[in-house]
């Protein structure tokens, strides 16, 4: 990595900077909380991550974050894991994020688009109203706080009043995005045992309905904890025997009642993606997730009152709770319920169109496809309102940056962020005053101390190095769900640095503050004792026309060697001849080194993804290695099982 400075793509004007709100907050922390008020966002961070205590308090107060009881201290243990953030305070997450309703009642909480329908919107005085009757409703049905409410439903407003209802009676969410089958939702919400589940009878995606009343059905049969099922008629059927209306708990004009609970009390279980078993239960708290939050939507993708904020998600990814957490910042949250590329590639930056969003953030998957699509967003559509479009999911290649920049416009704020479902958060990412550089990401987040280790645990400047957290976050797990002793919590993360969250991807702080992922640590290629991402392979290979998606594994052999395959699948009418093999040869080896080039070039059908839509290396891996199907990977977590009989297949020719 070279410690040269490059010229950014893009930097604020001085009156951007001016205006956002982490210039402002930094002021005002500087006269009321001992933070600097000169050396600009560098000099904030520094101490953020220094003085924990009075930058947390400084965002609750900066945020009129409103405890019921006060705490006692902000941090009454900061070690980890364990840390106990503002104990004795009460608070409800749905409370705040219901504030707006009352200076903005009559002005759109959500705005709701489809694939066949104009944009919907829902007021703040509406979305009160049905999470009061809801959760009214809830506590009814004998709901109480800390018990369990899942949610089989797309993204959809019903889904975020359900969330909130939750919220708002101390119970604990979690939810599954329809498109996953039966097997995956159980793995999941067995492990937690809802007392009350939210479903719908299908769902429309790409031009089509997808019935879902027979998967409903199982997930009924195999949830014995189950007190009540509440119907949601998306596609306009009849309720199911036994199941409760949602019109029928929505339709009172009742002002909800907001439980006041511990910070620390559990607000939503998230689930990693459990391809290699069954998938973690992620616990978050209620206060942890809102000031977390606060921080990451105000301070950092400095959203307010004036913005529409769009993230293509689904219920089933944590960018769904991220985004429906812009409601804290009294944001209008924009819900697409449809296929990412449907009736085109463009179907996105259309949506975005469409509702005027200011804030639009996406996966860099997406952003790759337009590319090799050829759309043309900033000719195609108006995009005037977007300030800033964000990607994660996995890296912004550099030529990502370069594209959304030539094609949206010059003056966009690109966001490359990384976090994760473990925190529901960024670690790094945007920051509005700062430069974009390609292929990077703008710096870490405020309150998280961001470090490039080697294995002794020594920090790395312009160097790779594992992805380590040194303190606290307050959206960290509180614990797993199931976890009795918290093995599984520590093991994690917590296993190789004692105390220090090491999360899993190769990182490198560049020596002017930014950051670059190189993907994840425990898929790395290491070469001769030469460590390299996999995304920088797929970023460089992808470039070509020929190739759709591509998937890199290294693999340590019984004799001491080292065998790294390169699988590629071809776009429509590639053809693996020879002349594409040195091409792709070539194009490694000039992007990046000789070192990088694969032993084997292997034309596959498809590369298997995640539910989430990461591809997965891990699994094909132990396949590759001679671990049976059913041991490798987690059925149930996997976008189409049948690829991996590829890998399979393949494992055994070589043994």
């Amino acid at each position: 990595m070279s410690t040269v400075n490059p010229q950014p793509l893009w930097q604020p004007d001085p009156q951007r900077i001016a205006r956002s709100q982490v210039t402002r907050f930094q002021a005002w922390a500087a006269q009321h909380h001992g933070a600097p008020a000169d050396g600009g966002y560098e000099a904030l961070h520094r101490w953020s991550v220094d003085e924990l205590e009075p930058f947390w308090e400084a965002v609750t107060q900066w945020f009129d974050v409103r405890f019921s009881t006060p705490y006692a201290r902000v941090l009454g243990d900061r070690s980890m894991p364990g840390a106990e953030w503002f104990p004795g305070a009460t608070l409800n997450y749905a409370e705040h994020a219901l504030r707006a309703a009352a200076t903005r009642a009559d002005e759109p909480a959500l705005l709701y688009v489809d694939e066949i329908h104009d944009p919907r919107p829902v007021t703040w005085s509406e979305l009160r109203r049905q999470v009061g009757s809801l959760a009214a409703e809830l506590r009814a049905l004998g709901l109480r706080p800390g018990d369990r409410v899942s949610g089989y439903i797309p993204n959809v407003p019903q889904a975020v009043v359900a969330l909130l209802a939750t919220a708002a009676v101390g119970a604990v969410w979690t939810s599954c995005a329809p498109d996953f089958g039966a097997r995956s939702v159980l793995d999941r919400f067995q492990q937690v045992e809802p007392v009350v589940l939210f479903t719908v009878d299908g769902y429309r995606y790409g031009g089509k309905e997808h019935d879902r009343r027979e998967t409903v059905a199982e997930l009924r049969r195999e949830l014995p904890s189950l007190r009540a099922v509440v119907h949601i008629p998306l596609l306009g059927t009849e309720a199911p025997e036994g199941a409760l209306e949602w019109e029928a708990l929505t339709s009172a004009d009742t002002e909800p009642a907001f439980e006041q609970v511990p910070f620390a009390h559990p607000l939503w279980v998230l689930y990693s993606s459990g391809t290699t078993g069954l998938p973690k239960a992620i616990v978050q708290s209620q206060g942890g997730i809102l000031v977390e939050h606060l921080k990451q939507l105000g301070l950092h993708c400095d959203l307010g009152p004036e913005d529409r904020f769009f993230w293509y998600t689904s219920t089933g990814w944590m960018m769904w709770n991220f985004l429906v957490s812009g409601l804290l910042t009294g944001t209008t949250v924009v819900l697409y319920d449809g296929s990412p590329g449907y009736p085109d590639t463009g179907a996105q930056w259309r949506v975005a169109e469409r509702t005027g969003a200011t804030f639009y953030g996406t996966s860099a998957a997406y952003v790759m496809a337009c590319r090799k699509a050829d759309v043309h967003p900033g000719r195609d559509f108006d995009l005037a309102q977007v300030r800033c479009v964000a990607t994660t999911g996995s890296p912004l290649p550099p030529d990502g940056f370069r594209w959304l920049h030539d094609e949206v416009r010059e003056d966009l704020w690109i966001a490359s962020v990384s976090g994760g479902t473990d925190v529901c958060s960024c670690f790094a990412g945007a920051v509005p005053t700062l430069p974009v550089y390609i292929g990077e990401l703008q710096a870490p987040s405020l309150g998280t101390d961001l470090q490039s280790w080697d294995p002794s645990g020594k920090p790395k400047i312009d160097e790779v190095g594992e992805l380590v957290v040194t303190n606290p976050m307050p959206s960290m797990p509180i614990h797993f769900w199931n976890d009795p002793d918290g093995s599984r919590y520590h093991d994690s993360y917590f296993d190789t640095y004692p105390g220090v969250w090491r999360h899993g991807d190769w990182i490198t702080v560049t020596s002017r503050g930014s950051v670059v992922i190189h993907g994840r640590s425990d898929s790395t290629l290491n070469r001769q004792g030469v460590r390299m991402g996999s995304a920088d392979i797929y970023e460089a290979v992808e470039r070509l026309p020929e190739i759709k998606e591509s998937l890199v594994i290294g693999i340590e052999q019984p004799d001491g060697g080292y065998w790294m395959p390169l699988f590629v699948q071809l776009a429509p009418g590639g053809v693996l001849d020879q002349a594409l093999l040195d091409r792709i040869k070539a194009t490694i080896r000039e992007n990046l080194s000789p070192r990088h080039i694969p032993d084997e070039v292997i034309e596959v059908p498809g590369i298997p993804h995640t539910l989430t839509g990461k591809r997965i290396e891990v699994p094909v891996k132990r396949l590759l290695q001679g671990t049976p199907l059913e041991k490798a990977v987690n059925p149930g977590s996997i976008d189409n099982l049948e690829l991996l009989h590829f890998y399979e297949d393949l494992a055994r020719k070589r043994a």
